[in-house]
C-alpha cells in the first residue's frame, strides 16, 4: 500500500503549543490536521511549556534553519526556595532554602534581575538536547552521570519583573538564541541566596513572529477549513519571504 504524502502546502502556522506535548508531537498533530505533506518548526520548547511554535510548511520550511538563530520573547514563572535537577518542575529537587525562608521582596528580585540583563555567561543544563562526545547531554543525566560543560554567552535583552508574592515571580524576557531559561531561574535563586526553579513557561515570540497572531491546537482542528490558518509566502514579514524562491 503506497504512503500518503498529503498535499504540497506552503506557508507558516503560529500555533500555541500546548502543555505536555513535545514540539515534534505538536507539529505532527498540526501537520496531519492540515494535510501537509512536508513540515518542520523552528525551535523547541520543552514539553512542560506552552506557547509560540512557529511550524513551517513546504516550501516555507527553508525558513527553519534561519528561525532557529532568531531572538526570542518569553513569561517565565520562576519558583522560589527550592532548586531542581533539571532547572524546571519536572526534575528532582536537589537544594532547598533554609526552613525559615518565608519569601523575597520585589526590590530584592528587581535588583537581582538588573545583574542580568545584557551579555550574560551561562553553563548550558544537564538537561539539554546538546552534544557531547556523539551524545546528548541529557543521556548523561538521565544515567546520573554530570560531564563538564564550557559556559556560553547569551544576551538577555529585556528582563521585566511583572508579579512577586515573596514565594514565586512571573518574570517577562526577551533573550538572544541558545539562552536556556531554565537556567536563568536556577542562576537568579542562586543570586537571590534561596534557590528557584522555572514553575511555568509561555513561549510569546520568535523573531518577528508572535503568540498574538497563534492558533492553539483544538482550535486549528476544530476549523472547517484549517488552511485559512497559514500565513502565506506573501504575508510573511520583510527580509523573510525574499529568501524563498
Amino acid at each position: 500500500m503506497a504512503k500518503r504524502r498529503g498535499l504540497m502546502l506552503d506557508g507558516v502556522l503560529l500555533l500555541d503549543k500546548p502543555e505536555g506535548l513535545s514540539s515534534n508531537h505538536a507539529l505532527q498533530r498540526a501537520r496531519r490536521t492540515l494535510d501537509a505533506a512536508k513540515a518542520g518548526h523552528t525551535g523547541t520548547l520543552d514539553p512542560f511549556a506552552t506557547g509560540l511554535l512557529v511550524c513551517c510548511m513546504g516550501k516555507a520550511t527553508k525558513l527553519c534553519g534561519a528561525m532557529l538563530d532568531a531572538d526570542k520573547g518569553y513569561r517565565a514563572t520562576l519558583r522560589f526556595g527550592e532548586e531542581t535537577a533539571s532547572g524546571d518542575l519536572t526534575g528532582n529537587i536537589v537544594a532547598r532554602a533554609p526552613a525559615d525562608f518565608a519569601g523575597v521582596t520585589q526590590e530584592a528580585v528587581r535588583d537581582v534581575l538588573s545583574r542580568f540583563q545584557g551579555t550574560i555567561s551561562q553553563i548550558p543544563p544537564m538537561y539539554s538536547a546538546l552534544k557531547r562526545d556523539g551524545k546528548a547531554l541529557y543521556e548523561y543525566a538521565r544515567a546520573g552521570v554530570e560531564v563538564e560543560r564550557a559556559p556560553r554567552q547569551v544576551t538577555i535583552h529585556r528582563i521585566e519583573l511583572l508579579a512577586c508574592d515573596g514565594m514565586s515571580a512571573i518574570v517577562d524576557v526577551d533573550c538572544s538564541k541558545g539562552t536556556y531559561i531554565r537556567t536563568l531561574a536556577q542562576d537568579i535563586g542562586r543570586a537571590l541566596g534561596c534557590h528557584a526553579h522555572l514553575a511555568a513557561l509561555r513561549r510569546t515570540q520568535v523573531g518577528p513572529f508572535s503568540l498574538e497572531r497563534a492558533i492553539g491546537l483544538e482550535a486549528l482542528q476544530a476549523m472547517r477549513d484549517p488552511k485559512l490558518a497559514l500565513m502565506s509566502l506573501n504575508e510573511l514579514p520583510a527580509g523573510l519571504a525574499p529568501a524563498l524562491p
